[in-house]
């Protein structure tokens, strides 16, 4: 029985692409911390209905309002630990992978200047304020995490069932390694029960 997957990796690495692809491959659901995360400024009085929500002024301002009040990570993280442990779903989340136990946990690496190419595409920003705004997340939810749960974010990779570097890859190789990364999980831990 497939068991949840966690996608994780620093912003804009193509996290969601990937995750939306393994839940339509192995017919799971997809959800993500984002989304969650936006409930939680929606009830702020913040309109979240853009999918580049977080890369926006309104973004930044309520990401700037969340850094003096580590009750929004909490929520998000107390909410996802239990969609993860009572259901079989994708999920993308900074933080996940180093909260729980079990499922396949899966970081997807790659440099920032990438990053910001991928965003320019999704987001029709200058290169420079791509780069400018994947550096600033980065940076901060490096800080937060650090400051909330004691882990480095983007450093200790330790909790991952498998790294895949990004960097030169289009979207439907990078899926392809997750797959493989998921199925070798898989049929691991059926062999192992046998």
């Amino acid at each position: 029985m497939l068991r949840s997957v966690i996608i994780s990796g620093p912003p804009a690495i193509g996290k969601t692409t990937i995750a939306k692809g393994l839940a339509k491959e192995f017919h799971l659901k997809y959800l993500s911390g984002g989304d969650v995360l936006k409930e939680i400024a929606k009830e702020q009085g913040f309109v979240t209905d853009r999918d580049d929500f977080w890369d926006t002024e309104a973004g930044m301002n309520f990401l700037n309002i969340r850094k003096g009040n580590q009750e929004f990570d909490k929520e998000v993280d107390e909410k996802l630990k239990k969609i993860f442990l009572n259901n079989n779903v994708i999920i993308t989340s900074y933080t996940l992978p180093w909260l729980v136990k079990d499922g396949v946990k899966i970081w997807l690496a790659g440099s920032q200047e990438a990053s910001a190419k991928r965003m320019t595409i999704r987001d029709h920003i200058s290169v420079g304020s791509a780069l400018e705004i994947v550096k600033k997340r980065y940076k901060e939810n490096k800080i937060l995490y650090k400051k909330l749960y004691g882990f480095n974010f983007g450093d200790d990779l330790s909790v991952f069932d498998e790294v895949i570097n990004t960097d030169g890859l289009g979207p439907d190789q990078v899926l392809e390694q997750a797959k493989k990364a998921v199925r070798s999980y898989y049929d691991s831990k059926t062999t192992s029960r046998s």
